[in-house]
């Protein structure tokens, strides 16, 4: 999972850029980028490992000219946590250049880059999003959308792209729709971004979703639109609406923040916990659930757990021992709020057990007297290979324990999740047309043959 953002037509492109990239930060914390391209076509690239805050200086975006410029924050599902992997992707070819901005992620990216290497393409990185950008640069297509077009055919995955060819800016989303991708304007320059809280800060407004399947191209000609064949079944990612996207964002069309009160009112009636005193929220992601579920269940809703703020999103640290130390710092209880009373704790998913199972020691220290923990999405039982970092299903622990067990392990008095059907039904636009294969194990397309390949990214 990574953001994007991209802008054509802006004679502070970077800058605008580099202000998107706030709102996108959720979506990638170890590194991030920006690439603009001047009125003349020169490009140049700007990749720091870190966040937004502290990845770039003022020297470094006043270098950046130019009305065109896409950016990029990652969280990395293929390839290490090394600068190489930064992007965008920044080359240099016999057409002038290439910059590519990923979201999501190749499932057949070892079998295409095998193929590369043996006709004599030598990779920089080890991500797979460069597969992409060596066969750009071997199409003979006359127009950069037709280039692009020509370099996505057989490419298998999810993929949101924010690309610049020369001095066109081409974005365009895979035909299953995984990934969210918006187009908005800006004046007169146009705007991409993975979600719509990133064209808020800057002032753009919405024009519409990239639709499943397109390709967009935007340059001193006006906007094309290429439509490739979209899936007869779209498989947009459910985990966007469960826990990725902002609650300010629209993503697929719908308002993420009221998915997510749906989800939690659905979840107080398949999980009600008769008893109990008040209702909280894990902190932030979380937040709009813990309110549908008090809203349904007629709870009161406090503020139990207090986040530092100063700490990333625990779910995309790329190591467990970073994870591990992030919830040590993370979290703290309020003891006036819990002690002596019977509490429900609402979270959107459980991975793999760690981070719940020190939230409910929190919980028992500060003086709970009972704990119910509720989780607005169904067990998690199976890898991702789409775009976010779920482990294999030995990490998993719903893939390997009953939902009794579960709750044993974590340390809760009940444990309840929301139904597969339930959260489907809660979801705007559903229950069809979205990928649900790491809690139903229905995988829209076959699994990365060589696993460990797939997750090294060589």
């Amino acid at each position: 999972m990574c953001g994007i953002f991209g802008i054509s037509g802006h004679p502070d492109a970077a800058n605008i850029t580099h202000l998107g990239l706030y709102s996108l930060q959720h979506r990638g914390q170890e590194s991030t980028g920006i690439v603009a391209v001047d009125d003349d076509g020169t490009a140049l690239a700007v990749r720091k490992m870190g966040l937004v805050s502290d990845g770039f200086d003022d020297k470094g975006i006043a270098s950046l000219h130019g009305g065109t410029a896409i950016g990029h924050t990652r969280y990395s599902t293929a390839g290490s946590s090394s600068i190489e992997n930064a992007q965008p992707v920044f080359v240099r070819f016999r057409g002038g250049h290439i910059a590519l901005a990923h979201n999501g992620n190749l499932t057949n990216a070892v079998q295409l880059r095998g193929e590369l290497e043996a006709d004599g393409s030598i990779f920089a990185s080890s991500m797979d999003s460069e597969v992409i950008v060596h066969r750009i640069a071997k199409s003979r297509a006359e127009r950069p959308e037709q280039q692009l077009a020509e370099a996505l055919a057989g490419v298998e995955g999810a993929f949101s792209l924010v690309v610049v060819i020369g001095k066109t800016l081409v974005a365009a989303r895979d035909p299953n729709g995984w990934r969210p991708l918006v187009m908005g304007k800006l004046g007169d320059a146009y705007v991409f971004a993975s979600e719509t809280c990133a064209l808020d800060i800057v002032g753009a407004s919405v024009v519409r979703d990239v639709e499943p399947g397109e390709i967009v191209a935007i340059d001193e000609h006006g906007v094309r639109s290429l439509q490739t064949p979209p899936s007869p079944v779209l498989h947009r990612c459910v985990f966007e609406y469960i826990y990725f996207a902002r609650p300010d964002s629209r993503v697929f069309g719908g308002s993420v923040d009221r998915a997510r009160r749906a989800l939690g009112r659905q979840l107080a009636r398949e999980q009600p916990a008769p008893g109990a005193d008040l209702v909280f929220a894990v902190p932030d992601s979380s937040n709009s659930a813990a309110l549908g579920y008090a809203e349904e269940s007629g709870l009161q809703l406090e503020h139990a757990l207090i986040r530092n703020h100063y700490v990333g999103r625990t779910f995309i640290q790329p190591t467990q021992a970073g994870r591990d130390a992030k919830v040590k710092v993370k979290y703290n209880a309020v003891r006036e709020v819990l002690e002596g009373k019977k509490v429900v704790m609402v979270d959107d998913s459980i991975v793999r057990g760690t981070t719940t199972r020190g939230l409910v020691a929190l919980l028992r220290a500060a003086g709970a007297k009972e704990v119910h923990m509720r989780v607005s999405s169904p067990p998690i039982t199976g890898p991702c290979y789409y775009g976010i970092d779920t482990p294999e299903k030995e990490y998993l622990i719903a893939a390997n324990m009953s939902i009794a067990e579960v709750g044993k392990a974590i340390g809760v008095d009940s444990l309840g999740y929301l139904t597969l059907e339930g959260m489907l039904g809660a979801v705007p636009g559903g229950p069809d047309g979205f990928c649900h294969a790491c809690f139903s194990g229905q995988y829209p397309t076959q699994p990365p043959i060589d696993i460990k390949r797939y997750r090294s990214g060589v």
